[in-house]
């Protein structure tokens, strides 16, 4: 998924600074800002027990799925209800898996929420009627299934986030959903379709929160804290408002040519509350180590960034240069890449 701020490519960098600082001894990472979840199932991968959370809810089932989930699921109850329509699938996949995704895919589109708003059958032009139909078959199935119990927990996130995947990738928007394009673009007219996830090696006891980042560190602790949070002005509730809705399904009130739903300001994003919010979060830290992700384009300087640190510890820096994010190929940038800082902060109070 193209994520404003995903620490993707720079899981190779977080992993040198993190062998510089391990002694070996540290087994549980926490990301408390995690989004899609790349550096959570980067490290999950090396063996480490992930604690993740994320304030926006699409974020949280795709952790929720990466990282809680460590084999693919075998859809008992699902095959059980319905073993007529999925077995007509088994000569084709060798895994439950394919077989019960190729059965969702097949499920006839209804109109719902998301065509009626999300569709051009709603004047806004996210999705085709028919993927958007699709979406909303989907969704109120799974919604009832798990409410039926022919999914588990565990069943019912896997779905969602393979449909949250699905649908991103047919998105008629450049990257973000602030805005659609007035014309259907190539990738958009293709057919939603959900695939396998691509699960990481597993860890036992995983666990994802969806939660104020500075109300859940009083209640956690780990070994090793990894904090990134939002830099700037940019809101991830304003350019995930569909995904988010489409998560959620909770029919909210939406507004605006974008059909935009309410969302709450992150303390992060506003210059006025940036700095007492972090403050907070590093002093009610209980770890050993604290790694921080900050670059130099946010609303926190350098200098305010290692005078909060120094409140656990003397920072140390590690640098490089990052490539920023483009919502739009079309526009100009006046730079290409952001100097990408991991201040780190071994806390002499653990």
């Amino acid at each position: 998924m193209n994520y404003i701020g995903s620490k993707y490519t720079l899981r190779p960098f977080l992993e040198q600074v993190y062998n510089k600082i391990t002694d070996g001894s540290e087994k549980v990472l926490c990301d408390v800002f995690a989004g899609t979840g790349a550096v959570g199932r980067h490290f999950k991968q090396l063996g480490l027990r992930i604690i993740a959370n994320d304030l926006q809810y699409y974020a949280y089932v795709l952790n929720k799925a990466y990282l809680e989930i460590n084999e693919q699921p075998l859809f008992i109850g699902l095959r059980e209800k319905y073993a007529s329509d999925i077995n007509k699938y088994h000569s084709a996949f060798e895994k439950p898996v394919q077989e019960v995704l190729s059965f969702i895919n097949s499920l006839p589109g209804v109109s719902g929420f998301i065509t009626q708003n999300y569709s051009p059958e709603g004047s806004r032009l996210y999705y085709t009627k028919e993927n958007a139909q699709k979406a909303d078959a989907i969704r109120q199935a799974i919604k009832e299934w798990f409410a039926n119990n022919l999914i588990t927990e565990q069943e019912y996130f896997y779905i969602l986030c393979s449909l949250l995947e699905a649908i991103d990738q047919v998105a008629n928007t450049a990257s973000v959903y602030g805005a659609f394009l007035k014309e259907f673009k190539k990738s958009a007219k293709k057919e939603l379709r959900l695939k396998p996830l691509r699960l990481t090696s597993p860890v036992e006891n995983c666990k994802v929160f969806n939660k104020d980042a500075n109300e859940l560190i009083k209640e956690i602790k780990c070994d090793i804290l990894y904090l990134d949070p939002p830099y700037n002005h940019r809101q991830y509730g304003a350019n995930y408002h569909v995904l988010e809705t489409i998560a959620s399904y909770d029919n909210p009130v939406i507004s605006g040519i974008t059909g935009m739903r309410d969302y709450k300001r992150s303390l992060y994003c506003q210059v006025n509350t940036v700095k007492k919010a972090f403050k907070e979060l590093i002093e009610s830290a209980h770890t050993k180590h604290i790694l921080v992700s900050y670059n130099d384009e946010g609303l926190m300087s350098f200098e305010d960034v290692h005078s909060i640190l120094k409140l656990r510890g003397e920072p140390i820096t590690f640098k490089t240069d990052y490539n920023r994010f483009k919502a739009d190929n079309n526009r100009e940038y006046k730079r290409k890449a952001t100097v990408e800082y991991i201040h780190y902060v071994k806390v002499v109070d653990a």
